[in-house]
């Protein structure tokens, strides 16, 4: 079955397809990535995308039509370039409120429209069963990770925001570690760039003792699992603190690094030795990357360029997969669920 996983995070890279072949073979999970390709949304629409936690309920309503009627015709562009056979789509959509303590989560990109758009089956929405049943909606890779990446003591990816997954016992566990791509683009953008080059401009500047220890002391760090961020966490706790006057952008950059450096020692020294899959953008940050490998003892593996910028939306293909095979694809020992569920909206 050829699925085709859609990702958009909260760094607004762009969007990311990766059409996903499966196959079981004794009751374990093969993939091969057929394409895959991240497509740099449109100016405007990355603006618009933005700013879509402010927009009035119609506005946000002509967004997410908008942005279906993207996503498919993306798709379809992709399909043609590769000539590819498409069985399903399964799409995260883009995230503008995540509100799991109030009750909801939303993905626009409206999987009606990406569905009218193709006339490929869509599954969509993955999230909101899982806040419905009292879990956090996230991290929802986990589930690919038991099943795609078992031979890893953990997995981390590097997107807007670090996230981990274990196994403990039989038991897969998973959390948001902390803020990573959203605060580098924050400070980078006031520097009239994109990204930090090889992480380059953070390595010019010095640790700021005082902004690290106010870093370090923000209390979603002390609460323990299952938790997850959302940009309105970020923009709450860590804007404020990143928008002091009195430090250089650089120095800001190089005490983020080391921020997020200790939080993920902190996090893998409750594991035990082995081997750390690590995946996303932010792992084109060889500063970061180094300051991680100087911090803990396990053995970080930086895998192939498919699976670090494509990992999300090959998870979500498996999702879509097992959706469409009425299998568990959220795991309420990850998210806090009252039970594991069989999530997403089918289109078809």
């Amino acid at each position: 079955m050829n699925i085709l996983g859609l990702m958009s995070g909260t760094s607004l890279d762009g969007l990311d397809l990766c059409l996903v072949k499966f196959e079981v073979s004794d009751d374990q999970y093969n993939f091969s990535i057929l394409e895959s390709e991240t497509i740099p949304y449109p100016n405007l629409l990355a603006e618009n995308l933005k700013k879509a936690v402010d927009l009035s309920s119609e506005d946000l309503l002509r967004l997410d039509v908008e942005l279906g009627r993207y996503f498919g015709e993306k798709v379809l562009t992709f399909q043609q370039k590769f000539d590819l056979e498409i069985d399903y789509i399964a799409s995260h959509g883009h995230t503008v409120f995540h509100q799991p303590e109030n009750g909801f989560t939303l993905q626009i990109g409206c999987g009606n429209q990406l569905f009218a758009q193709t006339n490929i089956p869509v599954i969509y929405d993955f999230r909101s069963q899982d806040v419905a049943l009292g879990g956090q909606g996230a991290p929802l890779v986990p589930i690919g990770d038991l099943h795609l990446f078992q031979q890893y003591v953990a997995c981390i990816n590097f997107g807007g925001i670090a996230n981990l997954s274990f196994q403990s016992e039989s038991k897969r566990l998973a959390f948001d570690i902390c803020p990573v791509n959203m605060a580098f683009s924050y400070l980078t953008n006031q520097l009239n760039l994109p990204y930090d080059d090889g992480g380059m401009i953070a390595k010019s500047g010095e640790v700021n003792r005082a902004l690290l220890m106010q870093l370090n002391e923000l209390e979603f760090y002390q609460a323990a699992g299952p938790k997850s961020l959302g940009l309105e966490w970020f923009n709450a706790n860590v804007l404020p603190l990143l928008q002091n006057e009195n430090i250089s952008i650089p120095d800001k950059l190089r005490t983020m690094v080391q921020h997020i450096a200790i939080q993920i020692a902190n996090v893998l020294s409750e594991l035990g030795n082995g081997k750390v899959l690590v995946s996303g953008g932010g792992v084109y940050n060889v500063f970061l990357m180094e300051q991680i490998k100087a911090e803990v003892r396990q053995e970080i593996v930086i895998p192939t360029k498919e699976i670090i910028e494509f990992k999300e939306a090959l998870i979500f293909a498996f999702l879509g997969y097992l959706k469409v095979h009425g299998k568990v694809n959220v795991l309420q020992s990850v998210t806090g669920a009252s039970k594991d569920s069989v999530s997403g909206i089918l289109v078809s």
